[in-house]
Order: C-alpha cells, then structure tokens, then sequence
C-alpha cells in the first residue's frame, strides 16, 4: 500500500516457522525394529519474519535523528539523479513529509538493508504498528525497481 504520497510503501511481514517440523505420522518408533529414534535428523524450527528472511535482509544499528537526516539527505542526492525528471518533481514535491513521517517513528524503527549493502542502497525500515504481532515494513517507493516475474 502506498503512503505518503507515493514516496513510502507499507508491506506487511508475517512470522513465518522455518526448517523442519515435528509432524506426528502416527508411527510409533519404539515399536518399529530396533525401537531407536532415527539419528542426523534435524528437527529444528526457527521463528523468521518472512519479508526479511526472503530477501535476505541484515539489521542494522538504529539511527539517532542526526544520523537519519545525514542518511536520508544523501539518499535523496542519490536517488534524485537517478528518477526520470517527471518522478523527481514528485519524489522532492512529497519527501519531506516521508522523512517528518518516518522521524515521528524513529524510536520504533528497525533498520535493514540487503546482503549486498551497497553504499547507495536504500534502508528498509520495519515497526509494529499499535498492537500488531507482526511488523510492517516501509520502502522508499521511488527507489524500487519494477521486476517481471
């Protein structure tokens, strides 16, 4: 869902179990022949958000409000010369109400970026939204590449 004029997009992740589970077939393994539990199995389950776990998304450290202004300051640099000039207009027309938005937020966000961190790469940032379970993310739509699956 787009916020902010376009410029946020929302995304909501889910926790997702990952891994193997332990699923009852009904077998009993002390009756079948020798009664000894299969070993090299790995039966661990792990608790993952899947929007992070997908793309492989690595934490960061947070950001005080000095360090997010110096990073969106020079994310709008970077990204503004690479919009076609129609998308510019736009994305400088309604930045600044992102970036008040994601300020109102700052003490609540998680930051992440992808596995290649790319100084030039956006953050991904996620919070949970009054009572949620699940986090929601928000990317910088003008910064997101259209891909043809």
């Amino acid at each position: 869902m787009e916020i902010q004029n376009g410029v946020l997009w929302e995304v909501e992740g889910k926790w997702v179990v990952k891994g193997a589970l332990d699923v009852d077939i009904g077998a009993n393994p002390s009756a079948e022949a020798g009664g000894e539990e299969e070993e090299g199995v790995d039966d661990r389950a792990v608790k993952v958000v899947d929007i992070v776990d997908t793309f492989r998304l690595q934490e960061q450290p947070a950001l005080d409000k000095k360090q997010f202004v110096a990073y969106i300051k020079k994310y709008i640099k970077l990204l503004t010369t690479k919009l076609e000039r129609e998308k510019q207009e736009e994305f400088k027309k309604n930045i600044e109400g992102a970036t008040k938005f994601l300020l109102s937020k700052l003490s609540d966000l998680q930051f992440f970026v992808g596995e290649s961190m790319h100084d030039d790469s956006t953050l991904v940032f996620a919070y949970y939204k009054d009572g949620a379970t699940d986090p929601t993310f928000l990317y910088f739509g003008h910064g997101l590449r259209e891909v043809k699956c």
